[in-house]
């Protein structure tokens, strides 16, 4: 016996352009060939990507699929194992990888575990499957598993019982921040533990809110990491195996990125493949000044290139010199197109319209929000005018407060900061400045003391706590569901911790109408947190 080449195909699918995913798959399988690889893994519903949702109940889905096959077949030499939607003549519908060598299907597998929590709907769609796949391939015992398979210890277990050796598990596993690490620690603990090895094969790219990183491995019956891709790269990979040794070879490790580092990639990955994928010509977006606009328009020209990339600065009455001369510099640092459009006659318009409306009522809320609205209106005119997407710019922390103004700071068809809280938005603003000889972000965009600038001398803690604290109670409520009374007792003053539930349950309205944007948490606003907008439910016990 010899030794064997496997190719990890991490693959970033076209969600539902199966004929455009398919010639991909012949190529990867193709360049796989030529570097001598004997397999190549794909990973989970590579033909159709994942989630397709409802696509995959359009009638015509099984003739584009065979349409696939056929493509598939006519690879020679090397065996593939892809993910597909198998639709069987009697109705039933399954989450199936192929196993296809010289255009023979050697075996099809159905996936057991249907994950239905959280961002996972499969129960809707899919039957589940019950039996393995098993399959001798150059002296070699392999079986086939996908993604949620893997988390069941009996399922797993099986396959060790029926003396298989390596395991080849296709995955659409969406990111969260360190979950990476925490599939390879997992499944080294595993692989030690039933004595097999496992080439464990991700889908990469961005896909509406959700995030796939990637991050393939394979790890040996020992629980070694023998190796491991790049995460937010698409790339075909290569794994050897010696027989002599009976596993596989220890290749160089890609280094674990920091947390930062981590989000960043993260976030601008999904940002570029939501732009080019739905089809826009570039970005434009409202740069205030601010740490949350100069982040977002940092991550947009990352994603996209400056030259996609267009900002412009709304000032009124109440904002700073210093914001004015912040946005122009971080719009010139990054090569942006940049333009000044002054809002006051805008404004003054809107008040003396309402005038016979408002009379002498005192000012509140509402004048604070016609700025905001004014510059939302003016970011979709030039949308409409250019075609480019407006990216929204708020952060977690406001978003689950309210603290931004509906058909103003959160217009946009995306929001790329919808998931970073406050505290995080810092960081990430010096880890990218990190990045460059000379920071894109002014200095003191970072240092300054945020402020919405709606009215003289505003600073957002005038009317949230500072953001710390505020992060940390919404973090206990959010993230990990606890109650008012549990989040008191962790140290938190009673009447801010009720004031900070209280404002996250009354602008649920608010959320449901903002731009989708990239998942990085367990618990992010959309397909995992969703409330009722009318409720009679307290969290005061």
């Amino acid at each position: 016996m010899k030794n064997f080449k496997i190719a990890l195909a991490q693959f970033s699918p076209h969600i539902g352009n199966i004929d455009a995913n398919t010639q991909k798959m012949v190529e990867q399988a193709n360049l796989a060939k030529q570097q001598q690889a004997d397999l190549i893994v794909f990973p989970e519903l590579s033909t159709l990507g994942y989630p397709a949702e409802d696509l995959m109940l359009r009638p015509n889905l099984q003739k584009r699929t065979q349409k696939a096959f056929a493509q598939l077949s006519e690879v020679k030499d090397i065996v593939m194992v892809f993910g597909f939607v198998h639709q069987t003549e009697d109705g039933q519908r399954y989450n199936s990888a192929a196993v296809m060598k010289d255009g023979q299907v050697l075996g099809i597998y159905n996936k057991h575990n249907l994950p239905n929590y959280g961002v996972f709907d499969e129960k809707r769609y899919f039957q589940e499957g019950h039996q393995h796949l098993v399959f001798e391939y150059l002296g070699h015992k392999f079986a086939v598993l996908i993604c949620e398979d893997v988390w069941s210890l009996n399922t797993v277990k099986q396959l060790s019982e029926l003396k298989v050796e390596t395991v080849l598990i296709l995955n659409a596993s969406p990111y969260e921040v360190g979950k990476p690490q925490h599939r390879i620690q997992t499944l080294s603990e595993l692989a030690k533990q039933l004595k097999l090895n496992i080439v464990y094969v991700n889908q990469v790219g961005g896909q509406d809110d959700l995030i796939f990183d990637g991050s393939s491995f394979v790890n040996n019956h020992n629980g070694e990491l023998a190796f491991q891709a790049p995460s937010f790269k698409e790339a075909v990979y290569f794994t050897e195996y010696d027989v002599t040794e009976k596993q596989f070879k220890k290749a160089e490790t890609i280094p674990t990125l920091d947390t930062f580092a981590e989000i960043y990639q993260a976030l601008v990955m999904s940002t570029r493949d939501y732009v080019q994928r739905s089809g826009f010509p570039g970005v434009i977006l409202g740069l205030s000044g601010g740490i949350d606009s100069a982040l977002t328009l940092a991550i947009a020209v990352d994603a996209i290139g400056a030259d996609k990339v267009q900002a412009v600065m709304m000032p009124y009455t109440y904002t700073s010199q210093m914001s004015v001369e912040d946005a122009t510099e971080q719009a010139r640092r990054m090569g942006v197109t940049f333009g000044i459009a002054e809002i006051h006659p805008i404004v003054n318009s809107f008040m003396q319209t309402l005038f016979p409306f408002f009379g002498n009522s005192p000012a509140d809320a509402t004048e604070e929000n016609l700025q905001a609205r004014t510059r939302g209106t003016l970011l979709m005119g030039l949308s409409n005018k250019f075609g480019n997407l407006v990216l929204s710019t708020g952060n977690k922390s406001e978003i689950s407060v309210g603290y931004c103004t509906l058909y103003g700071d959160m217009v946009g068809g995306f929001s790329v900061l919808k998931d970073v809280y406050k505290t995080i938005v810092f960081e990430l603003a010096k880890y990218r400045n990190s990045l460059s000889e000379t920071p894109v972000i002014p200095e003191r965009v970072i240092t300054r003391p945020p402020s919405a600038e709606l009215r003289p001398d505003q600073k957002d803690q005038d009317s949230l706590p500072a953001y710390d604290v505020l992060d940390a109670i919404l973090y206990a409520y959010i993230e990990e569901d606890l109650s008012q009374a549990d989040i008191i007792a962790k140290g938190y003053e009673a009447e801010v911790v009720e004031k900070v539930i209280r404002l996250v349950d009354r602008n649920e309205y608010k959320r449901r109408q903002g731009a989708i944007g990239p998942r990085i948490s367990s618990r992010a606003f959309g397909r995992e947190r969703r409330y009722p907008i009318v409720n009679g439910w307290t969290a005061n016990d």
